[in-house]
């Protein structure tokens, strides 16, 4: 596949928390702050911006693990700040440190690993 991937790209997202980005909101809690689920989509939004402009024309990437450790609460009005770096290439797979950051300091910090597909290969299997 010769994808130019390489340890150390960089990618970043962010978000100022609304109310769609809480736990109440997802379901994942019964708390109005940012949610797990919305820690986990940032820092995902955060490694597919560090590759975007690398993948050719017919080629993207997945979703296969994430882990994280969400450890500080963000309140509705703030704003957070995702960052990936991609820290290990095994043929199709991608590992990135992830953290979210707010004004306050560390959110959440983890890995998210995410795999090379065809894309059309790939929507052939979900159907």
């Amino acid at each position: 596949m010769g994808i130019a991937v390489e340890t150390g790209l960089r990618g970043e997202a962010r978000r100022i928390v609304a109310d769609v980005d809480t736990a109440i909101a997802h379901g994942s809690g019964s708390v109005p702050v940012l949610g797990t689920p919305c820690v986990v989509a940032l820092c995902e939004r955060a490694a597919i911006a560090a590759i975007a402009d690398r993948l050719p024309s017919g080629l993207t990437t997945v979703g296969m693990r994430v882990q994280i450790d969400h450890l500080r609460p963000t309140a509705v009005g703030h704003e957070v700040t995702a960052e990936a770096v991609l820290k290990h290439v095994e043929g199709r797979r991608l590992t990135f440190a992830v953290s979210v950051d707010d004004e306050r300091g560390l959110v959440a910090a983890g890995k998210v690993t995410r795999v090379i597909v065809e894309i059309e290969r790939f929507m052939d299997k979900a159907t």
